[in-house]
């Protein structure tokens, strides 16, 4: 029977497991009846043969509560995902590898993606719809057609695909122009297109109707909003286009899927970045202005679809009442009483010659020290090729400066002491998710470093994964940055929240052992959300990494997110 998909994108990563239902519960209120979701490689097998299907990642269950809460499902297993998050969803690891090709024919990364979706198919291809799942269709990698044209890669992500045990529809999903349609598509699978609330939309399916005719209808991904990079605006739109453009494909009977319906939040390390004219890092913050917001709250956009959505609904079927509002709380200010250099805890050091990436000694995220013991005082200029992708450069307690990848800096004017060793912190701020340059962004120092053209040799190389800030030695004593600074606070009843970290540099926010993402002080997103499963009555834990020697120690908190991008960066 024709059935119209009015389908929301929500990742279960992004959102905390206790709040799944919730935001299902106010994407079907929209109007939704389906949810679109990534699946996440590099979350699901961190490390080669080792899999992860359990809390958060436990992604049967979220397609299971799906479907109790009335919702299809169209799945997209990748192995390339995009969607602003560290390497497009891939593993790092492939990285080790130093002339691996991903997103193609090379068997090394076939094999080792046959190996993850044979998994996915283990976990979830019992709840395709034919099996009385939910699962409505499974979408063929991720928008190939903007990468490359190489038929037999995409032959073979179909037949993995299949051999997974997802035998029902597939489908892939590109731009609507003409080189996108021709090298991201598939003879014998379903196409469908992805475009934003600024588009003509009906020129964008007259560019499809030029390629495929007599074949169902479907946007895949309609942007109802944007991204952010650092030190950008925040991005926001109208209500208004997209409800227009929902509201041209629904009364002519085409599906939709929007991107995103609920953002959430990238926690931890896994934002991505773009590269445009130079390297561009996304924030944590995957608010999206989306209908839903970061806190999972209705906004004026989701008012709009759900007025488009209620003109076109079948006979007899009704829109279900919003469920009541999550408590939000402000937290009073409060101070980090304690602190502790980052370099007072140091893992065994690896001996090079040259500088390794962090691929090249097996470290995935995180931070990287690289230190030289220098023989004699310099001055003179110090050329890092490459710092991927921020570099604070010191000597002892002394700040020489950064090098930041997104102002393609590279060289820095210094003056060296003797005997004092040369420290060289680089952060890794996201592995580049779409384009061409994704293929090789492996992180730390990719080269070499030199003094007025010398290269410096033998370093000692200390990976910084953080995974345990807790394990630092704190004390009351206090420590410059970059450093690590932890503090306490109470509570009587717990709600979400916004942490405001306005005056503090730059750096990584952790509460009771959760990593909430990067804040800096550029902006343009200036507070971390705390979702309220995470916190507890009484007494909570939060350690701040700040890589800056900013000001006051003390944090305040509001119950709505704060953007806000200087008029000076540094």
């Amino acid at each position: 029977a024709p059935f119209v998909i009015r389908s929301g994108e929500m990742h279960y990563p992004r959102v905390p497991r206790p709040y799944w239902r919730d935001r299902m519960r106010k994407m079907r209120a929209m109007g939704l009846n389906t949810l679109c979701t990534y699946v996440f490689w590099n979350l699901h097998e961190p490390q080669p043969g080792q899999f992860d299907f359990t809390g958060n990642l436990d992604l049967a269950e979220y397609i299971r509560t799906a479907q109790a809460e009335g919702l299809y499902v169209l799945l997209r297993p990748g192995p390339y995902i995009c969607t602003e998050w560290d390497f497009g969803g891939l593993p790092s690891w492939l990285l080790h590898t130093p002339d691996i090709k991903v997103r193609s024919a090379d068997p090394r990364f076939l094999q080792a993606a046959a190996r993850y979706m044979t998994r996915v198919g283990k976990e979830v291809a019992g709840l395709q719809i034919h099996r009385g799942g939910p699962i409505l269709m499974v979408q063929v990698e991720n928008e190939y057609g903007s990468f490359g044209s190489d038929h037999e890669y995409m032959g073979a992500v179909r037949h993995m695909i299949q051999d997974a045990g997802f035998d029902g529809q597939l489908y892939t999903s590109d731009g609507s122009g003409k080189s996108n349609l021709a090298g991201g598509t598939l003879d014998g699978v379903l196409s469908v297109i992805n475009f934003g609330d600024g588009s003509n939309v009906e020129r964008e399916f007259a560019n499809f109707a030029a390629f495929r005719q007599n074949v169902p209808r479907m946007c895949g991904e309609f942007w109802y909003g944007w991204f952010d990079h650092w030190g950008e605006q925040h991005h926001t739109s109208q209500p208004k286009p997209g409800a227009d453009g929902l509201e041209w494909m629904l009364s002519r009977g085409i599906s939709c899927n929007l991107y995103m319906a609920h953002g959430g939040t990238t926690f931890g390390y896994m934002s991505g970045a773009n590269w445009s004219r130079a390297y561009e890092p996304d924030t944590s913050a995957y608010d999206y202005d989306a209908p839903l917001d970061e806190a999972g709250r209705p906004t004026a956009k989701f008012r709009a679809i759900r007025d488009v959505i209620a003109k076109h609904l079948p006979a007899g079927e009704k829109l279900p009442e919003l469920p009541a509002a999550l408590p939000m709380i402000a937290i009073p200010r409060f101070d980090l009483t304690e602190s502790a250099p980052l370099t007072a805890r140091l893992p065994k050091p690896v001996h090079s010659e040259k500088p390794l990436t962090m691929e090249a000694i097996g470290q995935d995220y995180g931070f990287i020290l690289y230190r030289h013991q220098p023989a004699r005082a310099f001055k003179g200029t110090l050329e890092i090729t490459e710092a991927r992708d921020y570099a604070v450069i010191s000597q002892g307690e002394k700040r020489l400066g950064v090098l930041d990848r997104r102002q393609r800096q590279s060289k820095l004017e210094v003056d060296l002491s003797a005997g004092a060793p040369l420290d060289i912190l680089v952060e890794n701020m996201g592995r580049i998710n779409f384009g061409p340059q994704l293929v090789s962004d492996r992180k730390g120092i990719t080269e070499k470093v030199t003094l007025n053209g010398d290269e410096i040799k033998e370093w000692e190389i200390y990976p910084l994964p953080m995974a345990d800030p807790a394990r630092w030695p704190f004390s009351t004593k206090p420590a410059a940055g970059p450093a690590l600074h932890r503090g306490t606070f109470r509570l009587t009843a717990t709600g979400d929240t916004f942490l405001d970290m306005r005056g503090w540099g730059k750096g990584i926010v952790w509460i009771n052992g959760h990593n909430l993402g990067r804040y800096w002080r550029i902006g343009p997103q200036q507070s971390l959300f705390v979702p309220a499963p995470w916190l507890k009555i009484g007494a909570n834990e939060i350690i701040v990494l700040d890589l800056e020697q900013s000001g006051p120690r003390s944090i305040d908190s509001a119950i709505d997110p704060v953007y806000e991008t200087p008029a000076v960066e540094r």
